[in-house]
């Protein structure tokens, strides 16, 4: 998270431009989310028959886009604050859609992992950046982040319905070629709309004075400490799990709900529903489904959080996830899909849970700091994740994964258990 600029006050002659720039924002981490998850419906649905590789070896490749997609996040909020923020948002939209683009056209799969890598390295970009546009350019915060939030986790539900349909209709290269078209035609847009602040955007920003630090009072300081190693492990286990389930998802479906989606796909084509309705589309669209009904509770947690607290919110959450990881072996069809809209709702309402309580902890500059941080630990996280699921899928298959799964949710369960009732605002030292 990189350090904020003063809050732009919206004059009333220009409302029209203040929301197209807020719609912008929350495209791009629609698309930050999308890119990094097609090629998990690509893998699942395609890849394993056209170019004859197991799943578990197809997975290897995309290892090094979400390694690019954690270490790179420090560096790209770096860069912003020493030239543009708005500048770097403009890289982002152009940069992943030729990158995708270029992906598209990939003949094997050392091709394909060095196109997945480079697409890492730009959707590292949005969080540090395009959030902390978000945090600095707006007074309603708090709603803000909720919003752009949802349009994120929409980013991850639409990757499966989206590419499902491209590989029925147009075959895997159309999933990355056709957004990342869409994605520099939002680019240009965006750099035509904030022109003016890209030009203006580094002086503006060096100009920016640093507050001075703020001495904190010993015990304040030892709560802290105690609240961030909770927030920063629970942020890797969380994160292990949201990769786990939102990354294998489209292929937990293809193997339990396949008899489901033969016959929706026989109904939506006798019904003349546009284009060839496949198995493809119909396991996409059914992931999609539970995404999107699962990314709701983010508003709902939001709301919980700030009558009750993260330690009650968050133990709830995690004991949600326990029950439904460990229901879900040997689970097949609706049963299967109703359990995945179970475990789904416990990983996507955590989301916001760490993210409240480091702004509710850290304070100034080192709450940019520690914002950035995070954003590395999470999405390094979120690349381990991946061996994991090769290794545990080619060994084991998907039971397995989930009895694990239930396990890092009762060590979040235990973590979280460690959090005082209600985090305290900071204290300092009087002087």
């Amino acid at each position: 998270m990189v350090g904020v600029a003063p809050i732009e006050r919206t004059t009333s002659a220009m409302p029209e431009r203040d929301r197209l720039h807020f719609l912008l924002l929350n495209i791009g981490h629609f698309l930050d989310h999308m890119f990094t998850l097609i090629f998990a419906t690509v893998a699942a649905l395609a890849l394993s028959r056209d170019w004859g590789l197991s799943y578990s070896d197809l997975l290897k490749y995309a290892i090094p886009g979400f390694v690019a997609f954690g270490v790179f996040s420090y560096p790209a909020g770096w860069l912003a604050d020493k030239w543009s923020r708005e500048g770097m948002m403009v890289a982002f939209f152009i940069g992943i859609g030729i990158v995708a683009i270029v992906t598209g056209f990939a003949r094997t799969p050392l091709e394909l992992g060095i196109g997945l890598f480079v697409i890492g390295m730009f959707a590292a970009i949005y969080h540090p950046v395009g959030l902390a546009i978000v945090v600095a350019k707006w007074k309603n915060t708090g709603m803000r982040i909720a919003v752009n939030g949802v349009w994120g986790n929409f980013g991850v539900a639409s990757a499966a319905l989206i590419t499902g349909y491209m590989i029925d209709n147009g075959g895997w290269r159309a999933a990355f070629i056709a957004p990342g078209v869409f994605a520099i035609i939002v680019g240009i847009a965006y750099a035509w709309l904030r022109r003016r602040e890209i030009v203006s955007d580094s002086q503006r920003q060096s100009a920016t004075a640093t507050p001075a630090p703020v001495a904190l009072a010993p015990h304040y300081k030892a709560l802290l400490l105690r609240v961030a190693a909770i927030v920063f492990v629970t942020t890797a286990i969380s994160s292990i799990i949201f990769q786990s389930t939102t990354f294998a998802l489209p292929k937990i479906f293809d193997e339990r709900l396949h008899g489901i989606g033969t016959i929706l796909a026989v109904w939506l084509n006798a019904a003349g529903v546009p284009g060839r309705a496949d198995v493809a589309t119909v396991i996409g669209s059914l992931a999609f489904v539970v995404f999107a009904v699962a990314s709701m509770a983010q508003l709902v947690v939001g709301s919980l959080l700030d009558r009750f607290g993260p330690r009650p919110v968050f133990m709830t959450l995690a004991a949600i996830q326990l029950v439904f990881f460990a229901a879900m072996p040997g689970v097949q069809n609706w049963a299967a899909l109703a359990v995945a809209l179970g475990f789904m709702l416990g990983a996507f309402g955590q989301i916001p849970i760490n993210d409240y309580m480091i702004g509710r902890m850290a304070q100034g500059e080192a709450r940019a700091r520690i914002y950035a941080i995070r954003y590395v630990v999470s999405f390094t996280a979120l690349a381990a994740a991946l061996p994991l699921i090769a290794v545990v899928y080619e060994r084991w298959g998907f039971d397995t994964l989930f009895q694990i799964l239930a396990l890092t949710a009762f060590a979040i369960l235990i973590a979280v258990s460690l959090l005082p009732r209600q985090l305290p605002s900071p204290v300092a030292v009087s002087t």
